[in-house]
């Protein structure tokens, strides 16, 4: 059967900054997921995207195109409403782990699909596999009965979830083409939008160890995905959140599950504790539960412990197993005494990622255990010979290149000073 259009035809037209047509969109996308448009074809179509951009109707095209490769997960049999959360990543960024049970305690279902890290940004799926026996891969049968047995479960998606998403993303990641706002945002809300929940809530980073670093580009991307999600039915909402220092006080696989834990025991750093339980009313309140309990106080009644547990348990995870350890540590001290006026958020998970926490490319295998630790932040004093960061490896041959990244990450100043700071929330968008 002859194609209903020619390739060079679409990619000329995005070249010279015309519109795509709805059709020239659905067919590109079909053929390309079917085999028939070839990776150097996308290739260039994708990089004229990038240059040349697209409009409100061509990226709400493309993302339903995106949606319709696949199949659509449906929890209606659920008695109680969904909402899930998408973040867009950073150093640190370990708040999906307290999240979704702590949601689940105060009354909404969360069927969270979540991602592998990529470079220096760390993905829940590897923090949560430093669990022993704990598994990623579920059907989606699985999936809903977690659900109905817990009321959260963080899982892989399945392949039958936007498989059109999984092949552009691997072809964007090598073609310089990942930064743009049109192809960012199909991307997330395809799968975010097939994945079925009711309601959304998206966290989008800014500052240096972001993806977005410039908090503008960061709200223009949280305003397109908001509306690309209320235009398909999906209750949903944008924060644009700090990501210029660490979010807690490490980063890294077993290390991030270990300060999860200590968040849901009704401890943890401040500023995690602070961005789980304002995300935890806003995912709430997306979902329309009425009365709930308070996230403040289901961290401190041990409710979203318990949440936890059962969770882990359901997919094969031991909650009480203790946690890979890296076989080497190496301690960096401060170099004079003072105040912490900066410390760059980017550095530090270059320098985790080195450890061997992150990969750098897909299928590599990262070790639980490796990471860092940090032991000030800014605006907090440290005396000369105090620690500020703890390296984890397997490999000792990995300090060096970690250290290497670590080199400017933070500053010390005699009189106190600190730098400006982005607020933990920047902007909030809402539909």
């Amino acid at each position: 059967m002859a194609e209903a259009f020619a390739a060079v035809e679409i990619i000329a037209a995005k070249r010279d900054r015309h519109e795509l047509s709805d059709p020239q969109i659905d067919w590109i996308v079909d053929a390309y997921t079917r085999g028939v448009v070839a990776d150097e074809q996308m290739s260039a179509l994708l990089m004229a995207i990038l240059l040349n951009g697209m409009n409100a109707r061509e990226i709400s095209r493309w993302t339903d195109a995106m949606i319709n490769s696949g199949e659509r997960m449906s929890w209606n049999e659920l008695t109680i409403p969904t909402v899930d959360k998408h973040s867009t990543g950073g150093v640190g960024d370990k708040i999906t782990l307290p999240l979704a049970p702590l949601v689940a305690a105060c009354g909404a279902a969360v069927p969270q699909l979540s991602g592998r890290g990529l470079g220096h940004t760390g993905g829940t799926l590897d923090k949560l596999e430093a669990i022993p026996g704990w598994r990623a891969a579920l059907s989606n049968s699985e999936m809903l009965q977690v659900l109905k047995d817990v009321g959260a479960v963080i899982c892989a998606a399945g392949a039958g979830l936007a498989p059109a998403d999984k092949k552009l993303y691997a072809l964007r990641d090598v073609t310089a083409t990942v930064e743009a706002i049109p192809l960012i945002a199909s991307s997330i809300m395809s799968k975010k939008i097939a994945e079925g929940t009711s309601a959304l809530v998206l966290d989008v980073k800014t500052g240096s160890g972001a993806f977005m670093s410039d908090p503008k580009r960061a709200e223009e991307l949280a305003r397109t995905m908001v509306a690309l999600g209320t235009r398909a039915g999906v209750k949903t909402r944008a924060l644009v959140t700090a990501m210029d220092v660490p979010l807690g006080l490490t980063a890294g696989n077993a290390l991030e599950v270990r300060e999860s834990i200590d968040v849901l025991a009704g401890g943890g750093p401040d500023d995690v504790v602070e961005l789980t339980i304002l995300l935890a009313r806003e995912m709430l309140d997306a979902a329309g539960v009425r009365n709930a309990k308070d996230p403040a106080v289901a961290l401190k009644d041990g409710s979203a412990m318990d949440k936890w547990r059962a969770m882990i348990s359901a997919q094969g995870g031991d909650p009480d197993a203790p946690l890979p350890i890296a076989r080497e540590k190496e301690v960096i001290t401060a170099e004079k005494s003072g105040t912490i006026a900066s410390m760059d958020a980017l550095k530090v998970g270059v320098s985790a990622w080195r450890l061997g926490a992150g990969r750098e490319r897909q299928g590599e295998k990262v070790q639980a255990g490796a990471g860092i630790e940090i032991h000030a932040k800014p605006g907090a004093k440290i005396s000369a010979g105090a620690p500020l960061f703890t390296l984890h490896t397997d490999e000792s041959s990995r300090f060096l290149r970690a250290k290497e990244a670590l080199h400017g990450a933070v500053t010390i100043s005699d009189d106190g000073y600190v730098a400006p700071r982005l607020p933990l929330v920047v902007t909030r968008i809402d539909a």
